[in-house]
């Protein structure tokens, strides 16, 4: 296996398009020292307004800030939280040409109203509708304009609108098509578009709902995950787990548990953005899908660390990776007959 030192240095080379809906983040921050009198509410004495790039927009600037260059493809409204976004891509040398304006809907905006480093509330402002035509025949256009120089694309899917049926089928058959290698962030209501993707990233929730199953076991887990790629047909399913790590699931039929690194979880906000984007960059960097999934899990650990939106450098990734070492070879990998036997097959 190649080092994992060594891909991280190798992320410059990478050329990564992010197809999906991009969202502003903004974060209330203040305190709370009593009750409403009005309702059972705590009162937060607002202190200041952050914004942050969230959604696809979150999955490029991960890209960006671990040395990667990345192209965005999505929509926004014609309004002030469209401008905050763009000055939020601007401040990251991130290019907002593939950001396509529709009037007639409004930017994505998550407001996390947060106090004494938690969240209080949540008040999300959208419009979950299908983009219309004019709006896809303009994505397409411009994923056609870079497609040949890209190594990797992700679809971000926040079922949003801009991942419709009809994107997403031209977008798979394009990349397939071209060799380029498909990842995507998936949402359940969309999960037989799927097929034809090269790697899937549900989390446990996400892989349950798909599948209609409860995850209570390891053998339920086994099933969930070889049903996806079944389904799909993909390469890889990898399904993050929260404490419990990632499971990762692979076509020829072995399964590798990597354990959690994360020492304190504060925040899961664009954790999955994170995973995504590392993953991507690894695997443009020339790792396998394990040691893309190894170096994914170490960059999940450090984000979900921080309240609110965050984003990974390579130097803080070298430190992770520096730490407490997981041991490759240790991990639990799992054969298509052990699989058998533990299924009573």
């Amino acid at each position: 296996m190649k080092e994992l030192e060594s891909i991280i240095s190798s992320f410059e080379k990478a050329k990564i398009l992010v197809v999906g809906d991009v969202v502003l983040d903004e974060f209330v921050w203040g305190d709370v020292s009593r009750i409403s009198p009005e309702a059972p509410v705590p009162i937060v004495a607002v202190r200041k307004e952050t914004f942050a790039l969230g959604g696809a927009a979150n999955v490029a600037a991960n890209i960006q800030s671990l040395g990667g260059r990345v192209f965005v493809a999505s929509v926004t409204g014609d309004d002030i939280n469209a401008r905050r976004l763009k000055e939020e891509f601007a401040a990251k040398g991130i290019s907002i040409e593939g950001l396509m304006v529709d009037s007639q809907r409004p930017t994505t905006l998550k407001t996390r109203i947060i106090a004494h480093s938690q969240q209080v509330v949540r008040v999300d402002r959208e419009l979950v509708k299908d983009i219309d035509r004019e709006i896809v025949q303009r994505i397409l256009k411009y994923i056609l304009s870079l497609i040949e120089e890209m190594d990797i694309l992700i679809i971000s899917d926040y079922s949003k609108g801009v991942v419709t049926p009809g994107l997403l089928g031209k977008i798979i058959s394009l990349t397939r098509k071209k060799g380029i290698l498909t990842i995507v962030d998936p949402k359940i209501k969309n999960y037989l578009n799927y097929k034809g993707v090269n790697i899937i990233t549900p989390n446990q929730s996400e892989a349950a709902f798909m599948t209609k199953r409860e995850i209570e076991t390891e053998e339920d887990l086994f099933e969930v995950g070889q049903e996806i790629l079944s389904v799909l047909g993909c390469i890889a399913v990898l399904i993050t787990r929260g404490e419990s790590g990632m499971s990762l699931f692979e076509e020829s039929g072995t399964i590798t548990h990597i354990p959690t690194v994360a020492h304190h979880v504060y925040d899961v906000t664009g954790a999955g953005d994170t995973v995504v984007g590392v993953l991507a960059l690894a695997l443009a960097a020339g790792a396998g899908v394990v040691e893309a999934s190894t170096l994914a899990n170490y960059a999940a650990g450090i984000v979900v660390g921080e309240v609110g939106t965050a984003t990974v450098t390579q130097e803080e990734l070298r430190q992770a990776i520096r730490g407490p070492r997981l041991d490759i070879d240790a991990y639990h990998r799992v054969t298509p007959s052990r699989i058998k036997d533990l299924l009573g097959q």
